[in-house]
């Protein structure tokens, strides 16, 4: 009987890794300088990133480069109050979601990692790509409902930033598909030691 050894060397696919991950997306100076609540959003983030290392629960930093956010630049570094830590990965990425173009899957599949934790910024595009993005490909998602933020383009016909989070909230309790899940929890009832 033959094996097919490429399927063997496949990873696990993320419904078969038992980690979380805390992921904080593109907490930046440049995006969070004109968001919406930014001072408590960053002080819950600061929290979880504090019980997540407690628990010995992986932290994974997404950053954005683009234009508005050149590399090196002040606009481009993480916020003052967040700092990553040793052996933390930093995934760099320069679309809305955190899988196109990126290492993030890697570093997800290395780490074991099938249930990310979900935080930052923006609301609207970059964690909602990413969550979405996560969900379509196996991972069960939490979305922080109190540790994400947007900026206000309500000049643009959007809904105020608030709204849009509330939305994103609600909508994300309706996600659904087999073999995962999706969830909300405010910071407070994340528990890193449960799936």
């Amino acid at each position: 009987m033959s094996t097919d050894s490429t399927a063997q060397s496949q990873p696990a696919l993320p419904s078969d890794r038992p980690k979380t991950a805390l992921v904080v997306i593109d907490a930046q100076n440049g995006v969070l300088a004109e968001a919406w609540n930014t001072a408590e959003v960053v002080g819950t983030i600061a929290d979880l990133v504090d019980r997540a290392r407690d628990s010995g629960t992986e932290v994974v930093w997404v950053r954005h480069n683009s234009d508005e956010l050149p590399l090196d630049s002040e606009q481009w570094q993480i916020v003052a109050g967040l700092t990553p830590a040793e052996g933390e990965a930093i995934v760099e990425k320069t679309h809305a979601s955190s899988y196109e173009d990126t290492d993030f899957e890697d570093v997800l599949a290395a780490r074991g990692i099938g249930h990310l934790v979900v935080t930052g910024a923006q609301t609207d595009c970059c964690v909602r790509s990413t969550i979405h993005g996560g969900f379509a490909r196996g991972y069960d998602v939490t979305l922080v409902a109190d540790a994400h933020t947007t900026e206000d383009l309500t000049e643009w016909g959007a809904p105020p930033p608030q709204d849009v989070i509330s939305h994103t909230n609600l909508s994300w309790t309706f996600e659904s598909g087999p073999g995962r899940t999706a969830a909300v929890k405010e910071a407070s009832e994340v528990d890193f030691g449960t799936r």
